[in-house]
């Protein structure tokens, strides 16, 4: 299957399109792109792949590949004085939701004079961002989880205050994405699994948020399904190319649903991993019943709703809440925060940071710091109530 597809940016979906990857740089004026990526695909056989498409369009083409799981403010200083040193014009982000949200805020900064932190998504401080200074972006995800490849947000590490900061321009979605499921088909069965509990934790989010988006509804209910129907396929059977292909867009779908909002999953995700440096996609997947479950006093109608669209028998809350838990079990994702390493010692602060995370203030019910303080002690633990 190959498509391409003009929203919410122009995507280029099937396999083998990454020997596309030079002629899209070329298309958009690259001659010399950063391709950013992490050390785990720096060395790989993909990534030989990818230079090498660009080599056939005559691109000279360097990489920067010290981006850590959680990227930091500090990846981001180092990959712009590489982007300045080689002359680069364009940005690749290659590779999971962290090589793409470093290879974006270095797009960004490449040319600003103010810090990356003056542009965290609050208010209208992206305004103070030069436009002229923003580089073109090329997106290839080798994961399918975090969207990242189609959203206006980069998630990086202040590693000075320990916290998650979303730094926003409405201009840093990469103007052309490439979705090769080929890509895709080296992540293990476990980051797969992860990774797939991610797009899903967008979709529900999105779909369970107060605000009003019909449009992202409708989107988030289809990377649902998408995700019920592919994702054990996809971690069973690395190499089924159809369910690779169906959860790189379940991907794509969540993160462009997500204009509706998230909530205390992420809310509570963030933190957890600014201090414990845990997997995103894992935490979200940990968290995910636990948080339905406190909100389900407002959100049980749309849940039925839901759960009807995605064909799950019986519908209603506590089904669904079934097809979760079972759907966790089936990929072997643990069942508590504390099988993750995670203890209780910094309980209150957490509960802190997940009260101000930007992703609180669309979850169903605006929880307190007390209040998700108690949902992370029962994540902690195992209690569902």
């Amino acid at each position: 299957m190959q498509a391409n597809w003009n929203y919410p940016t122009s995507i280029r979906v099937g396999e083998q399109r990454l020997s596309e990857l030079g002629a899209c740089c070329a298309g958009l004026n690259m001659r010399n792109p950063l391709l950013v990526t992490d050390p785990g695909l720096a060395d790989l056989p993909i990534l030989e792949q990818a230079l090498a498409a660009c080599a056939s369009e005559g691109l000279n083409c360097s990489v920067f590949s010290e981006v850590q799981p959680n990227p930091t403010g500090t990846n981001v200083e180092q990959g712009v004085s590489a982007f300045k040193d080689g002359g680069h014009d364009g940005v690749i982000a290659f590779g999971g939701g962290s090589a793409l949200d470093a290879g974006k805020a270095i797009a960004l900064m490449a040319g600003q004079k103010i810090s990356i932190w003056d542009l965290e998504d609050i208010g209208d401080n992206w305004t103070r961002a030069d436009t002229d200074g923003i580089a073109p972006v090329v997106a290839v995800p080798t994961t399918a989880g975090t969207g990242s490849e189609v959203g206006r947000v980069s998630v990086i590490l202040d590693e000075v205050h320990q916290v998650k900061r979303l730094i926003f321009h409405p201009d840093i979605v990469p103007a052309i994405v490439i979705l090769d499921p080929v890509v895709t088909v080296g992540l293990p069965p476990l980051l797969t699994a992860a990774t797939g509990m991610d797009a899903l934790s967008h979709s529900l989010e999105a779909w369970c948020s107060p605000a009003y988006h019909p449009m992202a509804e409708g989107i988030a209910t289809e990377g649902i399904r998408l995700v019920r129907e592919y994702l054990p396929t996809a971690v069973a059977d690395g190499t089924n190319l159809e369910a690779r292909t169906q959860m790189l867009v379940a991907s794509t779908s969540g993160a462009t649903a997500f204009q509706r909002g998230l909530g205390a999953m992420h809310a509570l995700s963030h933190p957890l991993g600014a201090l414990y440096n845990a997997h995103h996609g894992t935490l979200n997947a940990v968290l995910m019943p636990y948080v339905l479950v406190e909100n389900r006093k407002v959100i049980e109608e749309r849940i039925t709703r839901l759960a009807r669209s995605i064909g799950i028998a019986d519908p209603g809350f506590p089904s669904f809440l079934d097809w979760v838990l079972e759907l966790r079990e089936t990929l072997n994702i643990p069942a508590t925060l504390e099988a993750l390493g995670i203890d209780d010692s910094q309980a209150e602060k957490i509960g802190t940071m997940a009260e101000v995370d930007p992703s609180s203030g669309t979850n169903p019910i605006l929880f307190s710091a007390d209040e998700y303080r108690s949902i992370f002690l029962k994540a902690l633990k195992g209690d569902l109530g």
